[in-house]
């Protein structure tokens, strides 16, 4: 059985003959993770402590400051798994345990910066074993880093777009410099929020 997309898998067994390169999509996910994390982090400088701690309508045990936490820790997440060597729920649990002291906008703010400046020299490290890596992951089954990284970027996205709402039609703000369709284009998520 093969779970998810898995190159090295899917061709042999499917009798392709073509080699997959993914070396050309680190400039483009560079591009993506600077774009996504910074238009969260731009989110967050408009938020106050209280509007960080309004609850979600459709995750109730969830604050706006849970959100935005997770939009930035499943990419730190998915990075991690190039050393750490995977992306499961205990990894997740770990993480939240060790994000939960981040509560201030300007305490998160600086961890997006950590998180986007991170992912970013990696992806720029031409690291290919490193990219190359198959790890077992909560999303996409067993996948390279660099395809987990692509995964995450989508997950994050769809959930910034849920903080944009929630901010918007919740909190009655107007967005300042949200990311515009140019900025997220190709990253593909879900139609409907919820």
């Amino acid at each position: 059985m093969i779970i998810g997309y898995y190159p090295r898998k899917l061709i042999p067994a499917l009798n392709l003959e073509i080699d997959v390169d993914l070396s050309g999509k680190t400039s483009w996910l560079a591009e993506k993770y600077q774009n996504m994390v910074g238009a969260t982090i731009r989110a967050t400088q408009q938020l106050s402590q209280a509007q960080l701690q309004a609850r979600l309508t459709w995750r109730e045990h969830w604050t706006l400051r849970d959100l935005l936490i997770h939009i930035l820790s499943f990419p730190e997440l998915a990075w991690r798994s190039h050393t750490h060597g995977s992306m499961s729920t205990a990894d997740m649990r770990a993480s939240d345990e060790r994000l939960k002291g981040i509560v201030t906008a300007d305490a998160i703010v600086a961890y997006g910066e950590d998180v986007r400046d991170t992912i970013i020299g990696f992806l720029q490290s031409d690291d290919t074993v490193a990219f190359d890596r198959v790890v077992p992951a909560h999303y996409g089954g067993e996948v390279t880093v660099l395809e987990l990284l692509n995964i995450i970027l989508s997950h994050s996205t769809h959930h910034l777009k849920q903080a944009y709402w929630f901010m918007e039609n919740e909190l009655d703000l107007r967005l300042q410099d949200p990311a515009t369709e140019a900025d997220l284009e190709g990253i593909v998520t879900p139609e409907a929020l919820f």
